[in-house]
């Protein structure tokens, strides 16, 4: 199957003042943000990507058409709601630090599987709808471009880390272990027999291999050669 690149959108002023945005609208990339996904693209520039698919949101939507800018031939931007920030209901708009305070967070520390934010969305349906658009997409990618395609999806912390939990066969409960900054890629391929988590949270290094790279296949038994 192709190759997915999950990119996190840059630095927000909601991050930079600990504020959690949710859905809120009109929630942009700050200065830092704006450096990050412009580092992001340089480090992408690279590397053919046939779609670039988006959060609704406009953080998301930014850091994409940063990407797509640095693209010698730039490729369709494609909304997918499946991909958007969780639905954090009432929590929406607060400060972390007082939500810390808050008997729910705990459960999010220690339990997400069991955590449903108050007029919003469970942690477990966020996971299963990301995964789920995630895994259609790459197969309509596998179809229209073939199994040696590239593309990347810009998304949340939070929903790339449940989407790198399931790739990596983690129960959600385990999903706080996995670092997601912003503007960092990860990169997974979607085999026959299991997903490949090739790298996670990186935010430096040169990705142009990823131009030659090949389908996922087999693992190497011994762990294989590498790319030289």
């Amino acid at each position: 199957m192709p190759t997915v690149l999950f990119v996190r959108h840059g630095r927000t002023t909601a991050n930079a003042t600990g504020i959690l945005a949710g859905r809120a609208p009109g929630v942009r990339l700050d200065a830092v943000g704006r450096e990050q996904a412009e580092r992001a693209a340089q480090r992408l520039a690279g590397v053919p990507l046939v779609a670039v698919v988006t959060s609704p949101l406009e953080r998301c939507r930014q850091t994409a058409r940063a990407l797509v800018a640095r693209q010698d031939a730039p490729p369709p931007v494609l909304v997918e709601r499946g991909i958007t920030e969780c639905d954090y209901g009432d929590w929406q708009g607060r400060a972390l630090k007082d939500l810390a305070a808050e008997k729910l967070w705990s459960v999010v520390q220690t339990q997400p599987s069991a955590a449903t934010f108050p007029g919003g969305e469970s942690m477990i349906a966020m996971q299963a709808r990301s995964v789920a658009a995630v895994r259609r997409l790459d197969a309509q990618v596998a179809e229209q471009h073939g199994e040696r395609a590239v593309w990347a999806a810009v998304a949340h912390g939070d929903v790339i880390k449940a989407i790198l939990a399931d790739a990596l066969g983690m129960h959600l409960d385990l999903f706080q272990r996995i670092a997601v900054g912003p503007a960092s890629v990860s990169i997974v391929r979607y085999g026959a027999h299991r997903p490949e988590v090739v790298s996670t949270n990186t935010d430096a290094g040169d990705l142009s291999w990823l131009a030659a790279a090949a389908p996922a296949g087999d693992a190497p038994v011994g762990g294989g050669a590498g790319r030289g």
